[in-house]
């Protein structure tokens, strides 16, 4: 059982796949701080200082905090600033996905464009030699 787990890890498949949530979780991390320190702030000044993530409704009678870290020890609240933010991740990082795979399907096109034009600019040897004969003959 154990050199079959070795064998399933050390496919080319599973590292990459690894790799890539490494790599996407890291990526996350830097969309939730450009979305909650740089973009929510922004917001927040050209609305009159709002901060999205103290935007609660309490469903308690018990709730009188004004922040949602408050709020939430008091008691149930519906947090539907916290899910603007989360939503905004989201939609920035589905947006930037969006680019990348857009970005490789363009260069792969290109590629397979630009692959029959330079097969077409050689032929093979035999082509070539079956085609001057077919010009000769035509010729004659």
């Amino acid at each position: 059982m154990l050199k079959e787990f070795q064998e399933f890890i050390s496919r080319g498949n599973v590292m990459d796949l690894a790799v890539g949530v490494i790599i996407g979780a890291a990526f996350g991390r830097i969309v939730d701080s450009l979305v909650s320190d740089i973009i929510m702030p922004i917001i927040g000044a050209i609305f009159g200082g709002l901060d999205f993530n103290n935007y609660f409704l309490p469903l308690s009678s018990a709730v009188n905090a004004t922040s949602l870290a408050e709020a939430k020890r008091q008691g149930a609240v519906f947090a539907y600033g916290s899910f603007i933010t989360v939503a905004l991740n989201f939609i920035i990082l589905a947006f930037i996905i969006f680019l990348m795979v857009k970005a490789v399907n363009d260069l792969r096109r290109r590629l397979e464009r630009e692959k029959p034009a330079a097969l077409a600019a050689a032929p093979p040897a035999d082509v070539a030699l079956l085609t001057e004969i077919r010009d000769l003959l035509a010729r004659k």
